[in-house]
């Protein structure tokens, strides 16, 4: 898939845990999970722009795209 999520560098950076983001954003531990692997589908625009808030950071700081080859 040509778009990398780089959540789990964001939190690393910020020094804040899934969970503790979970709570904060208002989801389960279990999604935050599935954005970080990338699996996830899809990602209201709402909830992104809490973890940008939370984290402090800009959209494509956790969303990158790569061109597959």
């Amino acid at each position: 898939m040509p778009i990398i999520i780089n959540l789990d560098v964001m939190l690393a950076k910020r020094k804040m845990r899934s969970n503790e983001l979970a709570e904060f954003v208002g989801i389960t531990t279990a999604n935050i999970s599935i954005l970080k692997t990338g699996k996830a589908k899809g990602i209201r625009f709402s909830t992104l722009e809490l973890i940008c808030e939370i984290l402090d950071c800009q959209p494509s700081d956790i969303m990158e795209y790569v061109k597959e080859t």
